[in-house]
């Protein structure tokens, strides 16, 4: 692999964590040079955003705002643990969940 396309894999890697618009764009940018990196924190991104609304809309069917707050509270984390992982480089799964982000979803990225 060539320094240019490593810096393009983490790049796309922390893009991929910015937000929705950041995985589309990321999505897009890892269609035209595929990483591996690139592709793996695509397909964690995807993961942490769904577990997030998944967990937002439990949260407030709760009807409490304390189990509304731990449940992004544990978002927020989830979302930081593939974060740093983006920012150094690394393929390290989310825990627990992110094995699975990889094998649901490996036709994208």
């Amino acid at each position: 692999m060539t320094q240019d396309s490593s810096n393009n894999g983490k790049t796309v890697a922390i893009i991929s964590y910015l937000t929705l618009i950041g995985w589309i764009v990321a999505l897009i940018m890892n269609n035209n040079n595929k990483t591996e990196l690139g592709s793996f924190h695509i397909r964690q991104m995807l993961g942490v955003l769904i577990v997030a609304v998944l967990l937002s809309f439990a949260g407030s069917l709760s009807g409490s705002a304390t189990i509304s707050m731990i449940f992004s509270g544990l978002s927020f984390v989830i979302w930081l643990i593939g974060f740093i992982g983006a920012v150094q480089g690394s393929k390290k799964p989310i825990p627990v969940i992110g094995d699975y982000f990889q094998d649901w979803f490996k036709g994208i990225g």
